[in-house]
């Protein structure tokens, strides 16, 4: 295809206007939607297009060449729709560059190229889903390469299937750009991903490409498998051994035995429990088809996508993942679950205490928290089997890795499988492999727990034993031995090191918790928090909190006491008031600890945003 120049027509309905970007005009009927929008110079050219009104934008990407101009879009009352993964790098930028790292930091996204100021944006694009935005029909494809949360849009217009792609693809061979591709310091993810984002188009047969920058591609299929090779070279040259993404993307599973598949490429590892039915039920769905991260943790570092899901139904015969279960809380374990209600129509069945932190994570003070709740559909109690068709699956609290945590037993294919989350890890030395306990003070670690955990090994006649990060294992009374060993180890040292016997916070070393940890409240109105507070004394001791609030703001109570059994908690009620006309963010609240005469001083803290 020739040259263009701007306002060109590149296939019948469809026009690029050259801007900082390319940006797409779509048009029927003198409506149109337009990909991209650059610097919202395209408005003032409209009737070239024979078009009266613009209904919608779509963003294929965060970056400021693609919507710099979009504050002229919401003067104009166009509705704004951006990927899902990075809609707070329009809508909440300005929190973005309040928080983005600028000394000593090892993030090397782009993501400093977004807006300077925030734009109000209509919704997110529904991934992997078609959807009417104007007078069109477009689905959306999550594409990360070029930033991690990139997607591309499938049109079908002029009798052809049209992909407009973003920044995946430059031409033939070629991206726009390679230092986008690099996330992490010396990494190489975005290279790799943009590989599999190529498998991904290709696999939907777009027989147009037009990207962000860079020509009209009529030949797909050549422009994917050169910039493959290209890729792949590049990526090779940069490690030991060579990368093979087609066999990760066409097997991703392993078969553990006919009715149980292990996906070899998520991060933290799914199991897949298929039912003669065509239904198959996910133990953990965190990051499909991962091959690493950025370091930053801010919402467009970690992005949920379903590729896998293809294989299942190609090799596999499943029609559906019908219901998703979680071991723990951790995002690794949970990321991908709304994705999968909202694609597959799937159920979440989840154990009550891990229930209430993923549908609420922001009542809880706690690492590796997925940042959007997540419903649960059918909440579990421990130790009381639930029947998903042909199978009887059961929950067992598995405290130690977390005390958020639950063991699954199901028989499976006439073995008694365990899924264990993270409880237990493999590390590897030259010639050495050390099974270690999972121990995270932070996760709400207690002595006692992985005690706890290796006893319920011992008591369920366990075959096989699959966990998050590692290999399944074969599981042999030397193995459990070991493991309870190990735990009895644990306490010891922490009985050892730890002033237990005079003042017993446990080996996490807090004795008050405040929830919600982070709070949102409205000027002048009054909002409740709870705080948590431990006896440590193994007798009878009054145990008094102290709430501390910002200056003018008010509080009732200001103390609560209560006498409290020993090593027991209670619960105090407060409601807090900022003052009339303050906005804030992250104001402190801390709760002042007293037991039994002896104080403790400010041992929790929350956080409270004021609009």
């Amino acid at each position: 295809m020739g040259a263009t120049v701007a306002g060109q027509l590149v296939v019948e309905g469809v026009y690029l206007f050259e801007d900082t970007c390319n940006v797409y005009v779509l048009v029927r009927d003198r409506q149109a939607i337009l990909i991209d929008f650059g610097s919202g110079a395209v408005l003032d050219h409209l009737a070239d297009f024979g078009v009266d009104t613009v209904t919608d934008v779509l963003l294929t990407h965060h970056h400021r060449d693609q919507g710099q101009g979009l504050p002229r879009a919401v003067e104009e009352g166009i509705r704004i729709w951006v990927p899902p993964v990075e809609r707070d790098l329009f809508d909440r930028v300005d929190d973005h560059w309040q928080q983005r790292t600028l000394y000593n930091y090892y993030d090397l996204r782009q993501d400093r190229f977004s807006l300077i100021e925030p734009v109000q944006v209509t919704g997110s694009v529904p991934e992997y889903r078609t959807y009417r935005f104007g007078r069109f029909e477009v689905t959306t494809v999550p594409t990360p390469g070029h930033t991690l949360g990139s997607v591309s849009y499938l049109v079908e217009i002029g009798g052809r299937r049209v992909a407009f792609t973003g920044d995946l693809i430059y031409g033939p061979g070629q991206v726009w750009s390679l230092a986008a591709t690099q996330w992490s310091y010396s990494g190489m993810e975005g290279a790799q991903h943009t590989v599999l984002s190529l498998y991904e188009l290709a696999r939907r047969e777009p027989t147009l490409l037009l990207p962000s920058h860079g020509l009209p591609m009529d030949d797909p299929r050549t422009a994917f498998d050169l910039l493959e090779t290209r890729l792949r070279t590049f990526i090779d040259s940069r490690r030991d051994t060579a990368w093979n993404p087609r066999a990760m993307y066409d097997e991703p599973f392993e078969v553990i035995s006919p009715h149980l598949l292990r996906n070899k490429t998520s991060f933290g590892t799914t199991y897949a429990l298929l039912s003669d039915t065509g239904n198959a039920l996910f133990i953990d769905f965190g990051y499909d088809m991962s091959v690493g991260f950025p370091v930053g943790s801010d919402r467009s570092s970690r992005r949920p996508w379903l590729p896998s899901l293809a294989v299942l139904r190609r090799d596999f015969g499943v029609d559906r993942v019908e219901v998703a279960m979680p071991t723990h809380y951790h995002d690794d374990h949970v990321a991908g679950f709304n994705l999968l209600r909202e694609v597959e129509g799937t159920e979440i069945w989840c154990e009550r205490s891990v229930a209430e932190v993923i549908a609420e994570p922001s009542r809880y003070d706690l690492p590796c928290l997925w940042y959007d709740p997540v419903s649960v559909d059918r909440v579990l109690e421990t130790e009381k089997p639930v029947r998903w068709h042909e199978y009887e699956l059961t929950c067992y609290p598995l405290p130690g890795h977390t005390r958020y945590a639950v063991a699954i037993v199901v028989d499976v294919d006439g073995r008694r499988v365990i899924a264990t989350g993270d409880q237990q890890t493999t590390t590897w030395e030259p010639g050495i492999k050390t099974e270690l306990l999972n121990l995270q003070y932070k996760n709400r670690f207690r002595t006692g727990d992985f005690i706890a955990s290796a006893k319920l090994y011992q008591s369920l006649s366990l075959d096989l034993m699959i966990s998050g990060h590692w290999r399944p294992r074969s599981v042999d009374q030397a193995y459990l031995d070991m493991l309870l060993t190990k735990a009895e180890q644990v306490d010891e040292m922490h009985r050892e090191l730890l002033p237990l016997s005079d003042v017993d916070f446990g080996a996490e070393g807090i004795g008050a918790w405040i929830r919600p940890y982070q709070a949102r409240a409205a000027a002048g109105k009054p909002t409740r928090v709870q705080v948590e507070a431990l006896n440590p004394f193994p007798d009878e001791q009054e145990v008094t909190i102290g709430l501390v609030v910002p200056s003018g703001w008010s509080c009732t109570p200001a103390e609560s006491a209560a006498v409290v059994a020993g090593k027991s908690t209670i619960t105090f009620d407060f409601d807090v008031t900022p003052p009339p006309g303050q906005t804030c963010r992250r104001a402190r609240l801390a709760a002042d600890l007293t037991v039994g005469g002896r104080r403790f001083g400010q041992h929790a803290e929350a956080l409270v945003d004021v609009r």
